[in-house]
Protein backbone atom coordinates (compact mmCIF):
# COMPACT_ATOMS: atom_id res chain seq x y z
CA UNK A 1 0.00 0.00 0.00
CA UNK A 2 1.02 3.18 -0.99
CA UNK A 3 1.93 6.03 2.02
CA UNK A 4 1.58 9.57 1.13
CA UNK A 5 2.84 11.95 2.89
CA UNK A 6 0.26 14.61 1.56
CA UNK A 7 -2.13 12.61 3.46
CA UNK A 8 -0.60 11.95 6.50
CA UNK A 9 0.34 15.55 6.95
CA UNK A 10 -3.29 16.30 6.95
CA UNK A 11 -4.33 13.69 9.33
CA UNK A 12 -1.81 14.56 11.46
CA UNK A 13 -2.64 18.49 11.67
CA UNK A 14 -3.15 19.06 15.18
CA UNK A 15 -0.08 16.80 15.88
CA UNK A 16 2.70 19.41 17.87
CA UNK A 17 5.59 17.69 16.04
CA UNK A 18 3.92 16.14 12.62
CA UNK A 19 7.27 16.15 10.45
CA UNK A 20 9.08 14.45 13.16
CA UNK A 21 6.33 11.78 13.18
CA UNK A 22 6.05 11.74 9.01
CA UNK A 23 9.74 10.79 9.47
CA UNK A 24 9.79 7.90 11.48
CA UNK A 25 6.35 6.67 10.00
CA UNK A 26 7.75 6.56 6.82
CA UNK A 27 10.92 4.48 8.13
CA UNK A 28 7.50 2.33 9.31
CA UNK A 29 5.98 1.56 6.23
CA UNK A 30 9.52 0.41 4.26
CA UNK A 31 9.99 -2.33 7.19
CA UNK A 32 6.11 -3.12 7.11
CA UNK A 33 4.29 -1.95 3.95
CA UNK A 34 1.16 -3.60 5.19
CA UNK A 35 0.56 -1.74 8.36
CA UNK A 36 -2.93 0.73 7.82
CA UNK A 37 -3.05 4.30 9.28
CA UNK A 38 -6.03 5.41 10.76
CA UNK A 39 -7.80 8.54 12.42
CA UNK A 40 -9.99 7.27 15.08
CA UNK A 41 -11.44 8.56 18.63
CA UNK A 42 -9.23 7.49 21.57
CA UNK A 43 -11.11 7.16 25.43
CA UNK A 44 -8.23 7.60 28.40
CA UNK A 45 -9.33 6.32 31.65
CA UNK A 46 -10.25 9.71 32.63
CA UNK A 47 -13.31 10.14 30.25
CA UNK A 48 -11.52 12.52 27.80
CA UNK A 49 -11.22 12.04 24.47
CA UNK A 50 -8.66 12.80 21.59
CA UNK A 51 -8.73 12.00 17.89
CA UNK A 52 -5.30 9.93 17.79
CA UNK A 53 -2.92 8.21 14.71
CA UNK A 54 -4.23 4.30 14.75
CA UNK A 55 -1.75 2.28 12.96
CA UNK A 56 -2.46 -1.80 12.94
CA UNK A 57 -1.09 -4.78 11.24
CA UNK A 58 0.81 -7.92 11.95
CA UNK A 59 4.18 -8.37 13.58
CA UNK A 60 6.21 -11.36 11.99
CA UNK A 61 8.19 -13.64 14.29
CA UNK A 62 8.94 -17.45 15.34
CA UNK A 63 8.06 -19.04 18.77
CA UNK A 64 9.97 -22.60 18.88
CA UNK A 65 11.04 -22.63 15.42
CA UNK A 66 6.95 -22.08 14.17
CA UNK A 67 6.05 -18.52 12.33
CA UNK A 68 3.01 -16.33 13.37
CA UNK A 69 1.69 -13.38 12.66
CA UNK A 70 0.97 -11.53 15.73
CA UNK A 71 -1.85 -9.06 15.15
CA UNK A 72 -1.19 -5.38 16.90
CA UNK A 73 -2.61 -1.60 16.99
CA UNK A 74 -0.63 1.01 17.78
CA UNK A 75 -1.83 4.78 18.93
CA UNK A 76 0.16 7.52 18.79
CA UNK A 77 -0.12 10.39 20.82
CA UNK A 78 -0.35 13.91 19.33
CA UNK A 79 2.87 14.90 21.13
CA UNK A 80 4.62 12.03 19.02
CA UNK A 81 7.81 11.23 19.11
CA UNK A 82 8.50 12.34 22.76
CA UNK A 83 5.79 10.61 24.29
CA UNK A 84 5.33 6.92 24.02
CA UNK A 85 2.98 5.30 22.40
CA UNK A 86 -0.27 3.02 23.96
CA UNK A 87 0.26 -0.50 22.26
CA UNK A 88 -2.35 -2.88 22.26
CA UNK A 89 -2.84 -6.63 20.73
CA UNK A 90 -5.70 -7.16 18.75
CA UNK A 91 -6.84 -10.81 18.76
CA UNK A 92 -9.26 -12.28 16.28
CA UNK A 93 -11.98 -14.33 17.92
CA UNK A 94 -10.20 -17.99 17.52
CA UNK A 95 -7.28 -16.74 19.51
CA UNK A 96 -6.88 -16.18 23.30
CA UNK A 97 -4.40 -13.36 25.29
CA UNK A 98 -1.80 -14.70 27.47
CA UNK A 99 -1.79 -12.39 29.88
CA UNK A 100 1.53 -12.08 31.69
CA UNK A 101 4.71 -9.46 32.81
CA UNK A 102 4.36 -7.79 28.96
CA UNK A 103 0.25 -8.28 28.88
CA UNK A 104 -2.43 -7.51 30.76
CA UNK A 105 -5.67 -9.20 30.35
CA UNK A 106 -7.21 -6.41 27.55
CA UNK A 107 -4.33 -7.35 25.44
CA UNK A 108 -2.25 -3.69 26.65
CA UNK A 109 0.92 -4.16 25.87
CA UNK A 110 4.00 -3.13 28.73
CA UNK A 111 7.44 -3.30 27.91
CA UNK A 112 10.67 -1.33 29.23
CA UNK A 113 10.79 0.23 25.69
CA UNK A 114 7.80 1.54 26.56
CA UNK A 115 8.58 3.05 30.22
CA UNK A 116 12.42 4.10 29.26
CA UNK A 117 11.03 5.71 26.07
CA UNK A 118 13.33 8.98 25.05
CA UNK A 119 13.36 10.78 21.73
CA UNK A 120 15.51 10.59 19.32
CA UNK A 121 16.74 6.92 21.08
CA UNK A 122 13.23 5.43 21.00
CA UNK A 123 10.88 5.15 17.88
CA UNK A 124 7.89 3.19 16.41
CA UNK A 125 9.98 0.95 14.63
CA UNK A 126 12.52 0.50 17.19
CA UNK A 127 9.57 -0.37 19.45
CA UNK A 128 7.79 -3.02 17.06
CA UNK A 129 11.41 -4.54 17.01
CA UNK A 130 11.59 -4.97 20.72
CA UNK A 131 7.70 -6.59 20.53
CA UNK A 132 8.69 -9.03 18.12
CA UNK A 133 12.29 -9.85 20.12
CA UNK A 134 9.63 -9.88 23.34
CA UNK A 135 7.07 -12.48 21.59
CA UNK A 136 9.66 -14.28 20.29
CA UNK A 137 10.11 -15.10 24.49
CA UNK A 138 6.83 -15.16 25.31
CA UNK A 139 4.15 -15.80 22.69
CA UNK A 140 1.17 -13.67 23.51
CA UNK A 141 -1.76 -15.55 21.90
CA UNK A 142 -2.86 -19.25 21.64
CA UNK A 143 -5.44 -20.38 19.67
CA UNK A 144 -8.97 -21.14 21.24
CA UNK A 145 -11.01 -23.99 20.63
CA UNK A 146 -14.70 -23.72 18.97
CA UNK A 147 -16.16 -23.73 22.45
CA UNK A 148 -13.71 -21.16 23.84
CA UNK A 149 -13.61 -19.32 20.45
CA UNK A 150 -17.98 -18.49 21.56
CA UNK A 151 -16.81 -17.74 24.73
CA UNK A 152 -14.19 -15.48 23.74
CA UNK A 153 -16.76 -13.43 21.18
CA UNK A 154 -17.91 -11.26 24.37
CA UNK A 155 -14.49 -10.51 25.87
CA UNK A 156 -13.44 -9.43 22.77
CA UNK A 157 -16.11 -7.41 21.97
CA UNK A 158 -15.03 -5.67 24.92
CA UNK A 159 -11.84 -5.17 23.91
CA UNK A 160 -12.47 -3.47 20.70
CA UNK A 161 -14.24 -1.00 22.67
CA UNK A 162 -11.83 -0.29 24.63
CA UNK A 163 -8.62 -0.56 22.65
CA UNK A 164 -10.89 1.74 19.90
CA UNK A 165 -11.56 4.56 21.87
CA UNK A 166 -15.23 4.10 22.63
CA UNK A 167 -16.56 5.80 25.55
CA UNK A 168 -19.30 3.75 26.62
CA UNK A 169 -17.27 1.20 28.28
CA UNK A 170 -19.03 0.99 32.24
CA UNK A 171 -16.90 -0.01 34.53
CA UNK A 172 -18.37 1.95 37.64
CA UNK A 173 -19.10 0.84 40.70
CA UNK A 174 -22.43 -0.94 41.51
CA UNK A 175 -21.83 -0.79 44.97
CA UNK A 176 -19.96 1.65 46.86
CA UNK A 177 -18.62 -0.86 49.24
CA UNK A 178 -17.34 -3.00 46.64
CA UNK A 179 -13.36 -4.43 48.16
CA UNK A 180 -10.97 -6.47 45.90
CA UNK A 181 -8.07 -8.32 47.80
CA UNK A 182 -5.68 -9.27 45.04
CA UNK A 183 -3.27 -12.24 46.00
CA UNK A 184 -3.73 -16.10 46.49
CA UNK A 185 -2.13 -16.48 49.48
CA UNK A 186 -2.23 -16.47 53.53
CA UNK A 187 -2.38 -12.79 54.30
CA UNK A 188 -5.04 -12.13 51.03
CA UNK A 189 -7.17 -14.64 52.96
CA UNK A 190 -6.50 -13.04 56.15
CA UNK A 191 -7.24 -9.32 55.17
CA UNK A 192 -10.86 -10.79 53.06
CA UNK A 193 -11.97 -12.44 56.14
CA UNK A 194 -10.86 -9.50 58.90
CA UNK A 195 -12.87 -7.33 56.16
CA UNK A 196 -15.18 -9.58 56.09
CA UNK A 197 -15.78 -9.91 59.76
CA UNK A 198 -15.62 -6.16 60.49
CA UNK A 199 -18.38 -6.18 57.93
CA UNK A 200 -16.83 -3.13 56.35
CA UNK A 201 -18.55 -4.03 52.43
CA UNK A 202 -21.03 -5.09 50.88
CA UNK A 203 -19.11 -7.12 48.04
CA UNK A 204 -15.91 -8.64 48.69
CA UNK A 205 -13.67 -9.95 45.37
CA UNK A 206 -10.13 -12.03 46.10
CA UNK A 207 -8.57 -11.94 42.87
CA UNK A 208 -6.14 -14.74 42.56
CA UNK A 209 -3.54 -13.98 40.14
CA UNK A 210 -0.92 -16.90 40.73
CA UNK A 211 -0.71 -20.05 38.76
CA UNK A 212 -2.04 -21.91 41.86
CA UNK A 213 1.24 -22.47 43.56
CA UNK A 214 0.92 -19.84 45.92
CA UNK A 215 2.25 -20.38 49.26
CA UNK A 216 -0.77 -21.09 51.21
CA UNK A 217 -3.19 -21.68 49.19
CA UNK A 218 -6.09 -19.27 50.52
CA UNK A 219 -7.75 -18.80 47.21
CA UNK A 220 -8.35 -22.67 46.96
CA UNK A 221 -9.66 -23.21 50.14
CA UNK A 222 -12.03 -20.19 50.39
CA UNK A 223 -13.85 -21.82 47.11
CA UNK A 224 -14.34 -24.98 48.64
CA UNK A 225 -15.95 -23.24 51.78
CA UNK A 226 -17.86 -20.58 50.53
CA UNK A 227 -18.52 -16.93 52.05
CA UNK A 228 -21.50 -15.35 51.69
CA UNK A 229 -20.75 -11.96 49.26
CA UNK A 230 -17.29 -13.21 48.57
CA UNK A 231 -16.16 -13.83 44.87
CA UNK A 232 -13.04 -15.95 43.61
CA UNK A 233 -11.98 -14.88 40.13
CA UNK A 234 -9.11 -14.69 37.97
CA UNK A 235 -10.49 -12.47 35.61
CA UNK A 236 -8.90 -8.97 36.41
CA UNK A 237 -12.37 -7.14 35.36
CA UNK A 238 -13.71 -8.45 38.32
CA UNK A 239 -12.19 -5.59 40.55
CA UNK A 240 -14.24 -2.58 38.24
CA UNK A 241 -16.04 -0.38 40.40
CA UNK A 242 -13.89 -1.53 43.85
CA UNK A 243 -14.07 1.27 46.70
CA UNK A 244 -10.92 0.33 47.58
CA UNK A 245 -7.96 -2.09 46.28
CA UNK A 246 -5.61 -4.11 49.03
CA UNK A 247 -2.44 -5.55 47.24
CA UNK A 248 -1.29 -8.86 48.99
CA UNK A 249 1.46 -10.33 46.45
CA UNK A 250 4.59 -10.54 46.63
CA UNK A 251 7.34 -12.63 44.03
CA UNK A 252 9.00 -15.62 44.84
CA UNK A 253 12.56 -15.22 43.46
CA UNK A 254 15.10 -17.45 44.15
CA UNK A 255 17.30 -14.62 43.38
CA UNK A 256 20.37 -14.00 45.45
CA UNK A 257 20.50 -10.26 46.23
CA UNK A 258 17.87 -8.17 47.54
CA UNK A 259 17.73 -5.75 44.60
CA UNK A 260 17.03 -8.71 42.12
CA UNK A 261 14.01 -9.83 44.62
CA UNK A 262 12.81 -5.97 44.35
CA UNK A 263 12.96 -5.92 40.92
CA UNK A 264 10.84 -9.53 40.78
CA UNK A 265 8.31 -7.76 42.86
CA UNK A 266 8.38 -5.00 40.35
CA UNK A 267 8.36 -6.98 37.27
CA UNK A 268 5.24 -8.96 38.97
CA UNK A 269 3.16 -5.31 40.04
CA UNK A 270 3.72 -3.86 36.19
CA UNK A 271 1.73 -7.28 34.93
CA UNK A 272 -1.63 -6.33 36.44
CA UNK A 273 -1.42 -2.66 38.16
CA UNK A 274 -1.83 -0.89 34.94
CA UNK A 275 -5.04 -2.65 34.85
CA UNK A 276 -6.04 -2.18 38.31
CA UNK A 277 -6.24 1.45 37.62
CA UNK A 278 -8.39 1.03 34.22
CA UNK A 279 -11.21 -0.33 36.07
CA UNK A 280 -11.12 1.16 39.42
CA UNK A 281 -9.96 4.83 39.11
CA UNK A 282 -11.34 6.17 41.69
CA UNK A 283 -10.71 3.38 43.82
CA UNK A 284 -7.93 3.76 47.25
CA UNK A 285 -5.11 1.29 46.68
CA UNK A 286 -3.84 -0.29 49.63
CA UNK A 287 -0.54 -1.75 49.54
CA UNK A 288 0.61 -4.72 51.80
CA UNK A 289 3.14 -6.21 49.54
CA UNK A 290 6.83 -5.91 51.13
CA UNK A 291 8.53 -4.14 51.55
CA UNK A 292 6.49 -1.53 51.91
CA UNK A 293 7.42 1.77 51.32
CA UNK A 294 8.93 1.05 47.73
CA UNK A 295 6.41 -1.21 46.33
CA UNK A 296 3.83 1.38 47.89
CA UNK A 297 5.82 4.01 45.47
CA UNK A 298 6.01 1.34 42.70
CA UNK A 299 2.01 1.26 42.56
CA UNK A 300 1.91 4.97 42.51
CA UNK A 301 4.45 5.18 39.83
CA UNK A 302 2.50 2.50 37.62
CA UNK A 303 -0.99 2.83 38.48
CA UNK A 304 -0.55 7.21 36.93
CA UNK A 305 -3.17 8.00 40.21
CA UNK A 306 -2.52 11.18 42.30
CA UNK A 307 -0.67 9.83 45.07
CA UNK A 308 -3.53 10.22 47.46
CA UNK A 309 -5.08 7.48 46.49
CA UNK A 310 -1.95 5.28 46.95
CA UNK A 311 -1.25 4.33 50.79
CA UNK A 312 0.64 1.39 52.40
CA UNK A 313 -0.12 -0.58 55.37
CA UNK A 314 2.98 0.80 56.46
CA UNK A 315 3.18 1.61 60.88
CA UNK A 316 -0.47 1.58 61.09
CA UNK A 317 -0.30 -1.81 62.94
CA UNK A 318 2.65 -0.74 65.09
CA UNK A 319 0.95 2.54 65.97
CA UNK A 320 -2.16 0.76 67.06
CA UNK A 321 0.31 -1.37 69.19
CA UNK A 322 1.88 1.79 70.90
CA UNK A 323 -1.06 3.40 71.72
CA UNK A 324 -2.68 0.54 73.33
CA UNK A 325 0.34 -0.42 75.52
CA UNK A 326 0.45 3.50 76.23
CA UNK A 327 -2.99 3.32 77.15
CA UNK A 328 -2.17 0.28 79.29
CA UNK A 329 0.65 1.50 80.93
CA UNK A 330 -0.79 4.85 82.07
CA UNK A 331 -4.44 2.94 83.19
CA UNK A 332 -6.00 5.95 81.02
CA UNK A 333 -9.81 5.15 79.76
CA UNK A 334 -8.94 7.82 77.02
CA UNK A 335 -7.83 7.24 73.65
CA UNK A 336 -3.79 7.39 73.52
CA UNK A 337 -3.89 8.91 70.15
CA UNK A 338 -1.24 11.29 70.76
CA UNK A 339 2.00 8.86 70.28
CA UNK A 340 2.45 7.36 66.72
CA UNK A 341 5.06 5.19 65.52
CA UNK A 342 6.02 6.65 61.67
CA UNK A 343 8.57 6.03 59.38
CA UNK A 344 10.03 2.67 57.41
CA UNK A 345 8.12 -0.31 58.70
CA UNK A 346 10.44 -2.69 60.83
CA UNK A 347 13.68 -1.97 62.23
CA UNK A 348 14.10 1.56 61.37
CA UNK A 349 10.67 3.04 62.47
CA UNK A 350 10.34 5.40 65.18
CA UNK A 351 7.75 6.78 67.83
CA UNK A 352 7.05 10.50 67.38
CA UNK A 353 4.76 12.27 70.17
CA UNK A 354 1.70 15.26 69.10
CA UNK A 355 3.20 18.62 69.40
CA UNK A 356 0.71 20.34 72.24
CA UNK A 357 1.44 23.75 70.86
CA UNK A 358 0.44 22.57 66.91
CA UNK A 359 -2.89 24.60 66.07
CA UNK A 360 -3.96 20.96 64.42
CA UNK A 361 -3.53 19.10 67.26
CA UNK A 362 -7.32 18.10 67.99
CA UNK A 363 -6.44 14.48 69.91
CA UNK A 364 -8.26 14.79 73.49
CA UNK A 365 -5.67 12.31 75.23
CA UNK A 366 -3.64 13.95 77.41
CA UNK A 367 0.03 15.09 76.10
CA UNK A 368 2.06 13.74 79.03
CA UNK A 369 5.27 15.67 79.87
CA UNK A 370 8.32 15.18 78.07
CA UNK A 371 9.93 12.94 80.30
CA UNK A 372 7.39 10.51 80.99
CA UNK A 373 7.02 10.57 77.19
CA UNK A 374 10.48 8.89 77.23
CA UNK A 375 9.86 6.58 79.47
CA UNK A 376 6.31 5.56 77.93
CA UNK A 377 8.29 4.89 74.24
CA UNK A 378 10.83 2.94 75.90
CA UNK A 379 8.69 1.07 77.85
CA UNK A 380 5.98 0.70 74.68
CA UNK A 381 8.61 -0.39 72.28
CA UNK A 382 10.15 -2.97 74.59
CA UNK A 383 6.59 -4.26 75.57
CA UNK A 384 6.07 -4.50 71.58
CA UNK A 385 9.57 -6.29 70.68
CA UNK A 386 8.84 -9.53 69.20
CA UNK A 387 5.36 -9.13 68.44
CA UNK A 388 6.12 -9.58 64.62
CA UNK A 389 3.37 -8.88 61.66
CA UNK A 390 1.71 -12.04 60.95
CA UNK A 391 -0.40 -12.59 58.44
CA UNK A 392 -3.78 -12.41 60.58
CA UNK A 393 -2.72 -8.95 62.60
CA UNK A 394 -1.47 -7.55 59.24
CA UNK A 395 -5.43 -8.93 58.33
CA UNK A 396 -6.68 -6.94 61.07
CA UNK A 397 -4.94 -3.69 60.32
CA UNK A 398 -6.17 -3.68 56.73
CA UNK A 399 -9.55 -4.22 57.74
CA UNK A 400 -9.37 -1.03 60.01
CA UNK A 401 -7.85 0.51 57.13
CA UNK A 402 -10.78 -0.44 54.73
CA UNK A 403 -13.39 0.32 56.92
CA UNK A 404 -12.12 3.85 57.80
CA UNK A 405 -11.99 4.35 53.72
CA UNK A 406 -15.05 2.72 52.89
CA UNK A 407 -17.03 4.39 55.55
CA UNK A 408 -15.37 7.87 55.19
CA UNK A 409 -14.42 7.82 59.07
CA UNK A 410 -11.97 10.88 58.44
CA UNK A 411 -9.97 8.79 61.11
CA UNK A 412 -6.44 9.37 61.32
CA UNK A 413 -3.66 6.00 60.65
CA UNK A 414 -0.02 6.12 60.39
CA UNK A 415 0.01 4.94 56.65
CA UNK A 416 2.69 4.72 53.65
CA UNK A 417 2.36 7.98 52.26
CA UNK A 418 4.10 10.51 49.76
CA UNK A 419 6.49 12.01 52.36
CA UNK A 420 7.57 14.47 50.27
CA UNK A 421 7.83 17.94 51.91
CA UNK A 422 7.68 16.11 55.48
CA UNK A 423 10.65 17.00 57.91
CA UNK A 424 12.52 18.59 54.93
CA UNK A 425 12.36 15.43 52.81
CA UNK A 426 12.86 16.23 49.40
CA UNK A 427 13.14 13.37 47.37
CA UNK A 428 9.89 11.06 46.50
CA UNK A 429 10.09 8.09 49.09
CA UNK A 430 6.71 7.11 50.40
CA UNK A 431 7.14 6.59 54.71
CA UNK A 432 4.72 6.43 57.48
CA UNK A 433 2.75 9.71 58.75
CA UNK A 434 0.06 10.11 60.89
CA UNK A 435 -2.89 10.78 57.85
CA UNK A 436 -6.38 11.77 57.91
CA UNK A 437 -8.09 9.10 55.55
CA UNK A 438 -11.36 8.73 53.87
CA UNK A 439 -13.22 7.67 50.78
CA UNK A 440 -10.88 9.10 48.39
CA UNK A 441 -7.40 8.45 50.18
CA UNK A 442 -5.07 10.83 52.28
CA UNK A 443 -7.60 13.80 52.68
CA UNK A 444 -4.92 15.61 54.98
CA UNK A 445 -2.07 15.19 56.90
CA UNK A 446 -3.03 17.82 59.97
CA UNK A 447 -1.39 16.13 63.30
CA UNK A 448 1.88 18.08 63.62
CA UNK A 449 4.39 16.52 65.30
CA UNK A 450 7.11 17.47 68.04
CA UNK A 451 10.14 18.42 65.90
CA UNK A 452 12.59 16.26 67.58
CA UNK A 453 15.84 15.72 65.99
CA UNK A 454 16.39 11.60 66.46
CA UNK A 455 12.83 11.41 64.65
CA UNK A 456 14.11 13.84 61.95
CA UNK A 457 17.69 12.19 61.65
CA UNK A 458 15.54 8.73 61.64
CA UNK A 459 13.35 9.94 58.92
CA UNK A 460 16.00 10.97 56.85
CA UNK A 461 18.20 7.92 56.85
CA UNK A 462 15.47 5.92 56.20
CA UNK A 463 14.24 8.02 52.94
CA UNK A 464 18.02 8.36 51.62
CA UNK A 465 18.21 4.27 51.75
CA UNK A 466 14.77 3.85 50.01
CA UNK A 467 15.60 6.09 47.78
CA UNK A 468 18.78 4.54 46.58
CA UNK A 469 16.84 1.63 45.93
CA UNK A 470 14.21 2.99 44.12
CA UNK A 471 17.03 4.42 41.61
CA UNK A 472 18.21 1.14 40.97
CA UNK A 473 15.07 0.07 39.88
CA UNK A 474 13.54 -0.49 36.62
CA UNK A 475 10.16 0.66 36.14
Amino acid sequence: MEFSVELMRQRLGKYKFRDLTIEELKDVHRAFPNFLYSMDTYTFKDGSQKDLLNLSGTIPMKFQGTSYNIPVCLWLLDSHPFAPPLCFLKPTQNMGIRVGKHIDSHGRIYLPYLQDWSHPKSTILGLIKEMAATFEGELPLYSLSAAEAARQKELLSLISRVTDGVSCVDVSAKSHSKVTVIGGGDLALACLLSISAKRAADKLVLLDISDGGSKGGGATDLELFSIPNVEVSKDLSSIAGSKVVIITVNAWSSAKSYLEVLQSNVDLLRGFIPVVSYHCADSVLVIASQPVEIMTYVAWKLSGLPYRQVIGIGCNLDSARFQHVVQTLTNSSEEPQSGWVIGEQGADKVAAWSDPNSANHKSSAKLYPKLFQEQLTNRALEVMKGKGQRSWSIGLSVADLTDTIVQNKRKIHSVSSLAQGFFNIQKEVFLSVPCVLGDSGVLGNPQLLQDEEHVSDALHKSAASIYNLQQQLSL
